[in-house]
């Protein structure tokens, strides 16, 4: 039976979103972490990051590149990326292993600053995160859609509190990739997997 466009198989035969079949890298991410939902801080502004640095890029350049991202940024522990220097940044310009942006490697230790702030406002990311979380029944089908009104929303507060490369478009990659929406589309072998962990999952704050 031939499957809709929106689907692909892959070794094993079995659906999943169409998008996997664009890179070999991408089955194991797709079946494993996105839209399966967090609520660790450093995972949360690890993803934000990447997500910056993906802004006129592709998720793949950035997903071959996570491990040296982790690397480089202390595994996106954001206390201690708070505390580089320029030196710092000027290490960072010279490592091959990431995207070399001066504006995003500086927005990585802005945001990391902002962070702390967060915590100390509202005593995790996660809980401030989780509050932008959309109505599933508000949602359009699934991979039709680049934003929604509660990443608008995220996007305008994170930028009030000095957040930088936080526009829409990121964070509503972030919010489909943390698991705050389930964008897997229907018929993925992975779509119910990540719809029994959101609804087993316990909303932080």
């Amino acid at each position: 039976m031939d499957l809709p466009p929106t689907l692909t198989t892959d070794h094993d035969g079995r659906p999943r979103c169409a998008w996997c079949a664009a890179a070999p890298e991408f089955p194991e991410y797709h079946d494993n972490e996105w839209g399966f939902p967090v609520d660790d801080d450093v995972r949360l502004f690890e993803k934000v990051c990447l997500e910056g640095f993906q802004a006129g890029l592709s998720w793949r350049t950035i997903l071959v590149k996570r491990p040296a991202f982790r690397d480089a940024f202390l595994d996106f522990d954001f206390h201690r990326i708070a505390q580089f220097t320029e030196q710092d940044v000027a290490k960072l310009m010279c490592n091959r292993g990431i995207v070399r942006h001066r504006g995003k490697i500086e927005a990585v230790i802005n945001n990391a600053r902002r962070a702390i702030e967060m915590v100390q406002n509202h005593g995790s990311l996660s809980a401030f995160f989780w509050r932008y979380e959309p109505d599933p029944r508000q949602l359009p089908e699934p991979q039709t859609a680049t934003t929604c009104p509660e990443a608008i929303a995220l996007s305008k507060e994170l930028k009030k509190l000095g957040w930088k490369f936080v526009g829409p478009t990121t964070l509503f990659a972030f919010m489909q990739a943390m698991g705050m929406v389930n964008d897997h589309v229907h018929g993925c072998i992975t779509r119910n997997a990540v719809e029994k962990a959101r609804s087993e999952f316990k909303r932080p704050g």
